[in-house]
């Protein structure tokens, strides 16, 4: 008859214990689910962030490559309102957007030769030639442009 009275007490310990243990299984399983979830969401993140910056680099080397052409397109005289000016100053505010954009969106590293580069090409457009080669004169921004910006997005 003791026997009897402990029957209901180990049935409901049992039911209790594997309460407990199905609780902890479950809250260890949604644990590591979330977890994976904010890697996977921490990865995405960092993804479309690597994306978005290639495109603002992207949209830079854009803008260099149509004010470089400004650049060789400039006539000896120029002035605001000729088909040059209007070719020039929308190329020149593009560049200038795109080169903030790379200081808003890409690495620290990658600002100091993006603003030097704009600035070589600004003085390019806007300044008299002083009769040197104009792909001479602005090749070693570019070029340190460049590989930073290939580091940068590595």
């Amino acid at each position: 008859m003791a026997g009897d009275l402990w029957t209901p007490v180990i049935s409901i310990a049992g039911v209790a214990v594997g309460g407990v243990l199905t609780y902890l299984t479950q809250r260890t399983t949604q644990r590591a689910a979330d977890r994976a979830d904010g890697q996977r969401r921490a990865a995405a993140r960092v993804e479309e962030r690597r994306a978005e910056q290639i495109r603002t680099v992207l949209e830079f080397i854009r803008c260099a490559l149509e004010a470089e052409g400004v650049a060789h397109a400039r006539p000896p005289r120029w002035e605001v309102g000729d088909d040059w000016y209007a070719t020039a100053r929308p190329a020149m505010d593009g560049l200038r957007i795109a080169e903030k954009s790379i200081e808003l969106l890409c690495a620290p590293d990658l600002h100091s030769p993006t603003t030097a580069y704009a600035h070589a090409l600004n003085q390019a457009v806007w300044q008299e030639r002083d009769g040197g080669n104009l792909v001479e004169r602005l090749e070693p921004f570019k070029a340190e442009f460049l590989a930073l910006a290939r580091r940068s997005l590595t």
